[in-house]
């Protein structure tokens, strides 16, 4: 790979842990997945939205930044690069669905002091699925706090990525329509995602269709 930091992103359930993983393995790579099943107060978000809103964005804003400069402050000379399924300003795009304009002034101050002491990606990877497929995934690994998620939900999510891509244009982005595609299951699949991550880009939206 041509990067040092990489960012697989993407809705609940397109596959960003399954990739990270998988590239990880075949690279060598430092592996950093998101901690999302120590929090608390998820399921209980998932159960009253409105209640838990506020303490579940703060509460996953202040994991992801402390477990963001622990691994990537320091260098692991044994590892090729670092790849992550998650990048800090997933914390931002959640919570403009999810707070109140009050609490979500409060929470964006916070964002904004934490997000200037991170490094950004080299490579940010945005794997779109439509949602149909993705309550599909959703149903198939079973975690029983997310199998009432709505549909509409699931739109505001995806539609808030596509709000922050377009507004970053230094960063190298790379849309992955993958709706087609088993990378999981299919080896022919995968390769067809690593064919595709091993080309040079410029920093911009790239968006590929397979």
């Amino acid at each position: 790979m041509k990067y040092n930091f990489i960012a697989i992103e993407g809705n609940i359930g397109a596959g960003k842990t399954s990739l990270a993983t998988m590239i990880s393995e075949e690279y060598n790579a430092r592996l950093i997945l998101e901690q999302f099943e120590d929090n608390a107060f998820l399921p209980m978000f998932y159960k009253d939205p409105e209640k838990y809103a506020f303490p579940l964005e703060m509460s996953f804003l202040a994991s992801r930044y402390q477990q963001l400069t622990d691994q990537l402050g320091t260098q692991d000379l044994f590892k090729s690069f670092t790849i992550s399924d998650y990048y800090i300003v997933k914390s931002l795009i959640f919570a403009q669905k999810t707070l109140p304009p009050a609490e979500l002034s409060l929470y964006t101050r916070f964002f904004n002091i934490i997000n200037k002491q991170l490094p950004k990606p080299d490579l940010f990877v945005y794997l779109y699925v439509k949602t149909p497929k993705l309550q599909q995934n959703i149903k198939l690994r079973g975690r029983s706090y997310e199998q009432e998620i709505q549909d509409d939900y699931l739109d505001k999510i995806q539609e808030g990525y596509f709000d922050f891509i377009k507004q970053q244009t230094q960063l190298t982005t790379l849309i992955l329509d993958t709706n087609s595609l088993d990378f999981v299951r299919n080896p022919t699949d995968y390769d067809k995602i690593i064919d595709v991550m091993h080309q040079t880009y410029k920093p911009g939206i790239h968006r590929i269709t397979f």
